[in-house]
């Protein structure tokens, strides 16, 4: 169902609370008060004409007394245990109705107290505190949530906007609250030197503690303790989401599982990711795959491994190897740069209509030229360029095992206009920076060797290998072409003073609702081998450039 969200002026005025049962509402600044929900009222005693007639829907912004009226009833009803007429108050009572029901049955959560907070607009906070109960262990659990009022289109009514995360703002469509013992037991992650990694030292680590966990906590021999947690549905494992601790009641055996990050590499991703806002950066060793560092800004979602976005320019690597391999291009040979270029009905341009007249195809390279791909969209059969990423990139088949989850890229066949637009890293093309830093790698090493965070050894597992490898010529020209970039073409100023060898490629992905594009930026430093995205920076050269380029110099 659409979400219509509204702004509803703000009242000052405050009721008190009112306590019921187990429960209590404490009123916020906003002035929700707690009510049950009775019939009648001024309006049954109308017996006017006027008020026999079916009532006109109304519609148009929520007010505020309609936004905290529905909030209260909400609110008032789930904290007493009447999940039924809480329910009623959504716009989904079945789903609410199973998500509140398992709150006290599954979750085993008691006693709560809601504290409403100041409503913004249709919005409206609320912090939650209670305890949780499991046998003869109990522990107190405490977070904050919010909820959303929207009119019901078919009768103007204001219902809470379910969603599982008004319950806990980590449940996610299917998800569910479970208390009990572990699924799986806990695990103590070292880095290569055999110190602890921890969320609270490295905070960009706590999704891939959950998924060594998950992996690992019974094979590396720890027993399981009792927790509340998320159980992940079918909807979030399909995006290879792990479940997720939230409290422990009693603590279990840690197994021990070593990773391959470096903590002083770990520690710097961490401080440059933290500079800007939707940032993410993987560094590997080119030469065996290990993942040295993998930082996000945003703790609660590994963009860094599962991100899907398209990367723009940097596609420009893969898609350079393939014209090179079908003598579409050569590193020094003149080649077509033109202002626009048409295809497929589209109709395509580079970045400020920028032209290179009788330029080489590095130049076209150096500078992002788009057009200069786009005009051999022609001469590849629609399925080139997927082909091309499978078989030499090992990306798009969904077969890495790197000891954690992983979207391992995508670059769907296509026709037409949305093929050329592959070729520049649009279209269907997606990928994250642990998929683009693997590209780098393969340039610099001079074949695919899969990316991991475990080594395989430790619980004997396969690692995904591409199908064929490139020309000692193709190779020896992606170098040149990404090592002229990082010397004088856009990614210059961001990797200044880390030559002689070095390469890189810049990105920028437009994508549909943002004022400004994602910035990419992949690049290899002797066997060090890097990626980043930042989510609206712009031009990569100056978002996601400065963050990868100061990871290649701290790794020496």
């Amino acid at each position: 169902m659409g979400k219509r969200r509204r702004v509803a002026e703000r009242r000052n005025s405050k009721r008190p609370a009112m306590v019921g049962g187990m429960i209590a509402v404490v009123v916020g600044g906003a002035g929700i008060g707690v009510y049950a929900l009775y019939g009648g009222g001024a309006a049954a005693d109308d017996t006017s004409a006027a008020a026999a007639k079916k009532p006109a829907v109304k519609t148009g912004p929520l007010s505020a007394t309609e936004v905290t009226t529905a909030a209260r009833s909400f609110l008032t009803a789930w904290q007493q245990g009447k999940v039924t007429q809480a329910a009623a108050v959504t716009d989904d009572p079945a789903a609410a109705t199973a998500l509140l029901t398992g709150y006290t049955k599954d979750a085993r959560i008691t006693g709560a107290t809601l504290t409403a907070g100041t409503p913004a607009g249709d919005k409206v906070p609320f912090a939650v505190k209670g305890t949780v109960t499991f046998k003869k262990t109990s522990k107190p659990v405490a977070y904050d949530s919010a909820l959303t009022v929207v009119r019901r289109a078919e009768d103007g009514k204001p219902l809470v906007d379910w969603h599982p995360s008004v319950v806990h703002p980590a449940l996610a469509d299917g998800d569910r609250l479970v208390t009990g013992e572990a699924g799986d037991p806990p695990v103590k992650a070292l880095d290569r030197d055999g110190g602890e990694l921890t969320a609270k030292t490295y905070p960009s680590l706590g999704t891939v503690l959950d998924g060594l966990r998950e992996k690992y906590g019974k094979k590396a021999g720890g027993t399981a303790g009792v927790e509340l947690r998320v159980e992940r549905g079918k909807a979030s494992k399909a995006k290879k989401s792990s479940d997720k601790t939230l409290l422990e009641l009693s603590k279990g055996t840690p197994g021990t599982v070593k990773t391959t990050l470096s903590p002083s590499l770990q520690a710097a991703a961490e401080k440059q990711v933290a500079s800007r806002a939707r940032a993410s950066v993987v560094v590997t060793r080119a030469s065996t795959g290990e993942i040295l560092a993998v930082a996000n800004s945003n703790p609660n979602f590994n963009t860094a491994f599962q991100g899907s976005l398209a990367p723009g320019s940097t596609m420009k690597v893969i898609t350079s190897s393939l014209l090179i391999e079908k003598d579409l291009a050569s590193a020094d040979k003149t080649h077509p740069c033109p202002k626009f270029f048409s295809y497929g009905g589209w109709k395509f341009q580079n970045d400020d209509k920028f032209e290179i007249k009788g330029g080489t195809f590095k130049a076209s390279f150096a500078r992002s030229c788009n057009t200069a791909f786009i005009s051999q969209a022609g001469k590849l059969d629609d399925d080139s360029l997927t082909k091309q990423a499978q078989q030499v990139f090992g990306l798009s088949l969904n077969n890495w095992a790197i000891g954690v989850p992983t979207f391992d890229g995508a670059v769907p066949v296509q026709s037409a206009a949305q093929k050329a637009a592959e070729l520049i890293g649009q279209g269907g093309v997606r990928m994250n920076p642990l998929n683009m830093a693997s590209v780098a790698a393969t340039v610099r090493s001079g074949s695919f060797h899969q990316p991991y965070l475990v080594a395989p050894s430790v619980d004997d597992r396969t690692l995904a290998k591409a199908a064929r490898t490139m020309s000692a010529k193709t190779v020896s020209q992606l170098r040149e072409l990404m090592n002229y970039t990082a010397r004088y073409g856009t990614a210059a100023e961001a990797m200044s003073g880390l030559g002689p060898d070095y390469g890189a490629k810049t990105g920028s992905a437009e994508v549909d609702g943002q004022k400004e594009a994602n910035g990419w930026f992949t690049a290899y430093r002797g066997d060090l081998a890097a990626a980043g995205v930042v989510q609206q920076g712009g031009h990569g050269s100056e978002s996601a450039g400065p963050i990868v380029a100061a990871l290649l110099k701290a790794g020496g």
